[in-house]
């Protein structure tokens, strides 16, 4: 799931950051050293050079015994949630939210405000700004990790210190923009815990964009925003490795690291806008110019109404008017039909809806999306993601996601 271009800090050994993605995954009841050794196919002796290694930077603990079918009891370890953070930021076209989260992905804090993001990429800006400082500032205290150390790469390393990219040192003082400043203030007029690790902030906006760059492209409605670079602007303002990503693909990346999750899955969000992220292999779909996933603007009816991307009888402006008109049941079976085609191009395992329109009335949609596969002989199943944050909470995994690997 990684890519070269995502500039946010990773685990510097893939075998490392192997077994710190076995230890998220195995959650609080943990996992044991012989049974890393029999999944990531290294040598005990391997694993427990680097599960010395992570419980030295502070990334994992014991987490108690487990009986063993000879000898002494098993140890068993488990991820450190308080080793680091991360910021998630979902720029909808009328709502910012944003949240905090631990290095297991678990939010901390959620914060919401109305937006407009007709009003040009300034006064946006502002808004991220203001409600990430607020988020940095909400860190609980003592949720730091108990060592504060961390492996290169952006989380701190053992004597407190970290590389640059804004994550703070354990004085406090990190480069200006709104992180702590040398006397642990905030503009929110909170305090970052000493040595509390900020991994960077992820961004996730309508697209098309292009991820690598950090760029948004012509989006749907709001032209303006073509070419603009948030990626580096924000980075700027905030000192913090910032990633930008099309909502859908952030959401996606979410639900794909969950543990048990589909290798493959189309995420269909229909909001403010309609798209999809997609994931084949267990890792995200992005194409080759970061375009993939516009599902909302295939034509479906060629001498349809216009659309907002230049386009004629899109999927999206149909659904959208439909549910204007409070045609739920209308709406469910046109995004049936983009689900279908979904299925039919890619062979996929699993439909998953969500997005706040879904999340009004989520057994309309699902059972309208579910008739639409069935009449077409498709058995992919049909899911719902019930969670309002989903797309925050994939901006996040934008920058924990290297740290194992992903």
């Amino acid at each position: 799931m990684r890519e070269e271009n995502a500039q946010v800090p990773a685990v510097r050994s893939p075998n490392a950051a192997h077994v710190l993605d076995l230890l998220r995954t195995a959650g609080e009841t943990g996992i044991s050293r012989l049974e890393l050794a029999e999944r990531t196919g290294l040598t005990p002796q391997a694993v427990s050079k680097i599960t010395a290694r992570l419980r030295a930077e502070g990334l994992a603990a014991e987490a108690g015994h487990r009986a063993s079918t000879g000898g002494k009891p098993r140890t068993v370890l488990r991820l450190t949630p308080s080793a680091a953070y991360a910021v998630g930021v979902h720029l909808d076209r009328d709502e910012l939210t944003s949240l905090l989260t631990d290095l297991a992905g678990t939010p901390l804090e959620v914060r919401r405000r109305p937006l407009d993001l007709g009003a040009g990429a300034g006064p946006v800006l502002d808004a991220v700004t203001e409600e990430v400082r607020a988020l940095l500032g909400a860190v609980p205290p003592g949720a730091a990790s108990s060592g504060g150390a961390v492996p290169s790469g952006g989380v701190p390393a053992s004597g407190g210190a970290v590389p640059s990219g804004g994550v703070p040192a354990s004085g406090g003082a990190v480069p200006s923009g709104g992180v702590p400043s040398s006397d642990g203030a905030t503009p929110s007029g909170g305090a970052l815990p000493p040595g509390a690790a900020v991994l960077g902030v992820g961004v996730a906006m309508p697209g098309p964009l292009d991820h690598r760059a950090g760029v948004p492209g012509r989006v749907t409605g709001f032209p303006e925003w073509a070419g603009h670079p948030v990626r580096d602007e924000l980075a700027a303002r905030l000192g913090l490795p910032v990633v930008l990503d099309k909502d859908t693909n952030a959401a996606a990346l979410g639900f794909a690291l969950r543990p048990a999750a589909p290798g493959s899955f189309a995420y269909v969000h229909l909001g403010t806008g309609l798209g999809a992220g997609l994931v084949l292999g267990g890792a995200p779909l992005r194409g080759d110019r970061t375009g993939a996933g516009e599902l909302g603007h295939q034509t479906v009816q060629l001498d349809g109404p216009p659309c907002g991307c230049g386009g004629r009888g899109c999927l999206e402006v149909l659904c959208l008017a439909a549910v204007g008109r409070g045609e739920l049941a209308e709406a469910a079976r046109i995004l049936g039909t983009g689900a279908a085609n979904l299925v039919r191009l890619l062979d996929i395992d699993q439909v998953l809806l969500g997005g706040r329109v879904v999340l009004a009335a989520p057994e309309v949609f699902a059972e309208g999306v579910r008739e639409v596969l069935t009449g077409l002989g498709l058995t992919a199943p049909v899911g719902l993601a019930t969670g309002r944050d989903a797309v925050a909470e994939g901006a996040a995994w934008l920058t924990l996601a290297p740290v194992f690997g992903k």
